[in-house]
């Protein structure tokens, strides 16, 4: 059985790691909201390209752009968003089990043969991602200067470095597998198609805007060369803030049930010290009163 001096100290150690979960959960807290604040403030800006494309693709023009040539696929890079830090639940889990299924569905689509590259970024991601090259026609190539906190220049450049791989033909195929933010509570994992841009969409997009009548300088063919890089860092600036938002949201979760079984834990043991306390003190006036009536 446990001694008082003992159970004081564990009291003093869980009540010290109830405060640090509800300090880690705050300063998540404040992280998760400051990224969705991004979010809102990137939204308005790739509606607008995409409501450019859309009025673009309306207009009586033939388009074509290296990004949405779609070809045989022989071969399929995964970008993998995951996180740099622990202590956010099942968040990397989930990610990892959607990254095998999502393996599995591309086999099924492509055929055995076709090549996968994993381009993992953020270093729990990296080393889950490292399990997977023992499964034949899977390699993993590194994300050189990006990680899960990147943003700005850094995330521009990585966009930069993907699209001259596909043009280059070294990936016939670009998906990006992130967590999507829906809620503080809820957060799915997502595999999106990046390249090669479908045009069709921004089609049905474009026909929900008002047809104006447009003077383009220069051409649309050229100006929807130059628009559509953009749309793509702006879908791949969104997608790293997402994921950003919700790593924190799910770190808020897990701190939070930490210190919810903290209080449970420092209940049971208060409770433990109590009854150790008092029948110390029982015991004690026992033998006070077990003296004086043998006096």
């Amino acid at each position: 059985m446990a001694t008082l001096r003992e159970l004081k100290g564990r009291i003093g150690s869980v009540a010290s790691s109830e405060k640090i979960t509800g300090a880690m959960k705050m300063i998540s807290s404040a992280k998760m909201h400051r990224a969705e604040g991004d979010l809102r403030r990137l939204l308005p800006f790739r509606q607008q390209i995409e409501n450019i494309i859309g009025n673009l693709l309306s207009a009586d023009a033939e388009f074509s752009s290296p990004l949405t040539e779609a070809r045989d696929v022989a071969s399929v890079a995964i970008v993998v968003l995951g996180s740099d830090d622990g202590l956010c639940g099942a968040y990397n889990i989930n990610i990892y089990k959607e990254l095998v299924k999502s393996i599995g569905q591309l086999r099924e689509i492509y055929g055995d043969q076709v090549r996968i590259t994993l381009i993992p970024v953020g270093r729990k991601m990296v080393k889950a991602a490292g399990r997977l090259t023992a499964l034949p026609g899977i390699t993993v190539s590194h994300a050189e200067g990006v990680d899960s906190k990147s943003s700005g220049e850094a995330v521009k450049q990585f966009t930069r470095s993907l699209e001259k791989r596909f043009i280059a033909g070294e990936f016939d195929s670009v998906r990006i597998l992130y967590m999507n933010f829906q809620s503080v509570s809820r957060q799915r994992p997502r595999c999106d198609a990046l390249l090669p841009v479908c045009p069709e969409s921004f089609a049905a997009e474009g026909a929900k805007t008002l047809c104006r009548p447009y003077i383009f300088e220069p051409d649309a063919p050229t100006i929807f060369v130059s628009v559509l890089p953009m749309f793509l860092l702006a879908v791949m600036q969104e997608i790293f803030t997402e994921n950003r938002a919700s790593e924190q949201a799910a770190r808020i979760m897990a701190m939070q049930s930490a210190n919810d079984n903290a209080k449970k834990l420092l209940e049971q043991l208060q409770l433990e010290y109590n009854k150790l306390r008092q029948q110390s003190i029982t015991t004690e006036l026992l033998d006070i009163v077990g003296g004086q009536v043998r006096d």
